[in-house]
């Protein structure tokens, strides 16, 4: 059902001093901010076929233009999204798909807990599935599984580069060869890889480590890496602490980094001098996924109130930093913009608890929105291009029409 809510509009600097909480219970101090989802019983934790299989369209339909390809972290596949009534296929990729990529030749790169598949979007099929070198574990299920989380594509789809968590330890940036389909280089980064992001001209590559307060940036060329820590609260708390990076976006203008704080701070990362400046923002909820569009303005979904604040809700901030707060019903985890940028899709999968097997299509022009259902807890989101649209792009930092948690 519809329904139409009235943006809070305002451009104040007042921010709450937000505190760490006051005890942390030793579980979260060893897991870390967001608070431990199940690991999953033995029967989540089995592993996939070792060839993905695809699920065809009902009635063989074919793919239109703008439909959506989710990554089901509750199950074992990823699902193809009519954004009018809701799925309309699947290809089983591996255990707990958490983020993905999609390249301008329709195939997508899917991070699970096994590897990181490879599936043709077109034909609706599984290609491959190319195995992690770096040991990782059982596969297993939940927020603090080992395996794949961010994931991003070159600008020009010659390499993969996924964020890997190792649990209880840093993680690992694993470059794919997309040609050969192989791992061909690691480097270690932050803790528990959140996101993957890559600069316009593919240069650099940024590591968003949640755990760990940073971002690493690696040079594409030679792989070096540099660590930038990124914690407008400082540090307190260290694995239990709720004031943690957790997704950014490149800014097409001047290539710094944005990543969202709580709804009260937006950090601007040169990744350059690694300076870090801190500008306010205004939804007062915690805040996960982010999106560009094509005119530049930030979309951050806020998954509600950690201690005190507002509930869930989608900012959409313009360039100049004037903000609207779109309220959304239930927690949600990571957003995608079509690509006339009057439409976003918010996944109600989530990495906590409260999660929902579905989206929330927000109308950008007026704040309507609808919910639509979607895959097993969906996370990771694209819009996919319809085979005539090479040269569509669906997010603002040179990544060809890639999205993830």
């Amino acid at each position: 059902m519809s329904h139409r809510v009235r943006p809070r509009t305002r451009t104040g600097t007042g921010r709450r001093a937000r505190s760490l909480l006051a005890v942390v219970p030793a579980v979260a101090a060893l897991l870390g901010g967001c608070t431990a989802a199940g690991s999953g019983s033995a029967a989540d934790r089995a592993a996939a076929p070792p060839a993905p299989s695809g699920t065809p369209l009902p009635g063989g339909l074919p793919t239109p233009g703008g439909t959506l390809l989710v990554a089901d972290f509750g199950a074992d596949t990823v699902t193809f999204v009519d954004p009018r009534r809701g799925p309309v296929g699947s290809v089983t990729v591996g255990t707990a798909p958490y983020g993905l990529a999609v390249g301008p030749d329709g195939l997508a790169w899917v991070a699970t807990a096994e590897g990181v598949a490879v599936v043709d979007t077109r034909a609706r099929a599984g290609v491959a599935r190319i195995p992690y070198t770096t040991g990782t574990g059982p596969a297993g299920t939940g927020e603090y599984r080992g395996g794949g989380m961010g994931i991003a594509l070159s600008p020009d789809g010659s390499r993969a580069y996924v964020g890997v968590n190792v649990p209880g330890r840093r993680g690992v940036l694993e470059v794919i060869d997309t040609a050969a389909r192989k791992v061909t280089a690691t480097v270690p980064v932050g803790r528990r890889p959140f996101d993957v992001d890559v600069a316009r001209d593919g240069g650099e590559v940024y590591v968003t480590g949640h755990d760990s307060f940073d971002v690493t940036v690696v040079d594409a060329g030679t792989l070096a890496a540099r660590r930038i820590e990124v914690a407008p609260y400082g540090t307190e708390g260290g694995l239990g602490s709720w004031l943690k990076p957790h997704y950014a976006v490149v800014r097409p203008g001047d290539g710094r980094l944005l990543l969202p704080f709580e709804g009260e701070r937006l950090a601007v990362v040169d990744p350059r001098s690694g300076a870090v400046a801190v500008e306010p923002m205004t939804a007062d909820t915690h805040q996960h996924g982010t999106a560009l569009t094509s005119d530049g303005r930030l979309l951050v979904v806020g998954t509600g109130a950690v201690e005190e604040g507002r509930g869930p809700s989608l900012t959409v901030r313009s360039p100049g930093g004037e903000e609207r707060v779109y309220p959304l019903d239930g927690p949600h985890e990571d957003v995608a913009v079509s690509r006339d940028g009057r439409t976003a899709y918010v996944t109600g999968g989530y990495t906590r608890e409260g999660h929902w097997n579905g989206l929330t299509v927000v109308d950008l022009t007026d704040g309507t929105t609808r919910r639509l259902p979607a895959g097993t807890r969906p996370l990771g989101i694209a819009v996919l291009q319809a085979p005539s649209d090479q040269g569509a792009r669906s997010r603002g930092d040179g990544v060809p029409v890639s999205r993830r948690p």
